[in-house]
């Protein structure tokens, strides 16, 4: 009888059974359910558990997340991932980027829809609301130079400390890897504290203006995206910090850098569309 836990002679992996898939879509069905009933006020036996369901639902999902990633890392370090299976992966993070862009996509088509057609006839609701200009009336803009640009630097900067890392990994410089990483996490983790600080003091609200609508919605999945990319660099620090990743061999590391770079190139979008020539001949307000 052979053995069933033998290497195959071929460079393709074949996953051993897993929970994890069926448990994902368990949990996320319980978040659906959650969502609705939370935004519908539902209640069940006279309590509103909407929240609670959601709640429960998206720490299951987490935990799946964590566990499933945990597997796939031990499969990597187990010599699994061959250069076939890597090229499958390579791919699955490019369709998974490109993903991501027509996301973003739809939040800038949001935008410019209702920023370049302000005063459109079949658009009398949104007149209504803009009064056929843009910014809106009354409404006072963030000053692009002031928060925004440090977080513009920031990120540039934070894209330069990752590129730094990848390439001391190449290198085989473990020191280097792990300052890289670091330094990025840190600037990762400032730009998340600045953009709140500059939510909490924001001149508009995300009720009751189509300005503010799109802005929170563009700006605030890109933020979402930045706590993400550092979760997932925060990951690779600790893999590096355990000896894990090779010159020759480190996708986690690579994905994680391809994700970051991704996520600055979508800021230079937004810096250079919603705050800086959305504001032009708008009123700035003081101190922001």
């Amino acid at each position: 009888m052979s053995d069933g836990h033998a290497k195959p002679n071929h460079d393709y992996h074949l996953v051993n059974p897993s929970p994890w898939p069926l448990v994902a879509s368990i949990f996320a069905f319980m978040s659906a359910v959650g969502l609705i009933m939370w935004m519908k006020g539902m209640s069940v036996g006279g309590m509103k558990a909407g929240s609670f369901v959601f709640g429960a639902g998206m720490i299951g999902l987490l935990y799946t997340a964590a566990a499933w990633w945990r597997d796939i890392i031990h499969e990597a370090e187990a010599g699994d991932h061959t250069r076939v299976v890597q090229i499958s992966h390579r791919y699955g993070m490019i369709l998974f980027i490109a993903s991501e862009v027509m996301f973003f996509v739809a939040w800038f088509w949001a935008f410019f829809d209702a920023s370049l057609f302000t005063n459109e006839a079949i658009q009398a609701s949104r007149v209504e609301f803009t009064g056929g200009i843009w910014p809106p009336k009354g409404v006072e803009v963030l000053d692009p130079w002031h928060l925004p640009l440090l977080n513009t630097l920031l990120l540039l900067t934070s894209g330069t400390t990752v590129t730094w890392a990848h390439h001391a990994l190449l290198n085989d410089d473990r020191d280097g890897l792990k300052k890289g990483l670091l330094l990025t996490i840190v600037l990762g983790a400032l730009f998340t504290c600045v953009q709140v600080y500059e939510y909490a003091h924001a001149p508009f609200a995300f009720k009751g203006s189509i300005y503010g609508a799109t802005f929170f919605m563009a700006t605030g999945f890109h933020g979402f995206h930045v706590l993400v990319g550092t979760i997932f660099l925060l990951v690779c620090l600790f893999r590096a910090m355990a000896g894990h990743f090779k010159p020759n061999h480190h996708l986690g590391f690579e994905f994680a850098a391809w994700y970051w770079h991704f996520v600055d190139v979508v800021w230079l979008f937004l810096f250079s569309c919603i705050y800086v020539w959305a504001s032009m001949g708008a009123h700035i307000a003081h101190g922001h």
